[in-house]
């Protein structure tokens, strides 16, 4: 299936998207060998918290099918200093939060997005690398993202992090024809800046 999706810079009143496609994600996982979002971390509030901030700051993308919310990431310059404590670059791309609703499993939208995101960053700096912190105790997560060309590259230095697997991948790697399937609305890139 070559779908064509449209990405479009989430607002803060999209929340309870955002927050919905977490909670599916949560629910799927539940069934899966992993402790995974099997509650949010630490409490609901303060995840709510990162999620609303990552909006403020628009730095968090939805991915749309029509009207359907087929995806979400968020979108970081910077390094987590508490995640990343050697991430303080300015030549990498962190994704956070990146999830894929169930009904779109399978088309590689989650390689796309990531891909998309390095090309998008490219336009405006220089970026050598697209890292990604991983749940440590979802191993089908980290062989996902092996796949998707990553290498692990460390450890969160705080072992009660949950999402404490270090991974990046090179940006000159990225599908550079493949995000064409991404169409990035124009109003959304022009309140980027």
């Amino acid at each position: 299936m070559d779908t064509t999706f449209t990405m479009r810079l989430a607002t803060v009143g999209q929340q309870p998207i955002v927050i919905g496609l977490i909670d599916e994600a949560s629910e799927w996982l539940r069934g899966r060998d992993t402790d995974q979002w099997a509650r949010p971390w630490p409490d609901r509030r303060r995840r709510d918290g990162r999620v609303r901030r990552g909006l403020e700051l628009g730095e968090t993308w939805i991915v749309w099918d029509g009207d359907t919310p087929a995806a979400t990431m968020t979108i970081c310059e910077r390094a987590n200093p508490d995640v990343w404590p050697d991430g303080d670059e300015e030549d990498a791309v962190y994704v956070h939060r990146l999830v894929v609703s169930r009904a779109y499993a399978g088309r590689d939208l989650g390689g796309l997005m990531i891909d998309w995101a390095v090309q998008r960053e490219l336009r405006t700096r220089h970026v050598e690398w697209v890292r990604v912190d991983v749940w440590s105790t979802n191993s089908g997560l980290h062989d996902y993202y092996e796949r998707q060309g990553f290498i692990r590259c460390g450890s969160c230095p705080d072992p009660s992090y949950p999402s404490g697997a270090l991974f990046q991948k090179a940006a000159e790697d990225t599908r550079k024809t493949n995000t064409r399937r991404l169409v990035e609305e124009p109003s959304a890139w022009s309140t980027t800046s």
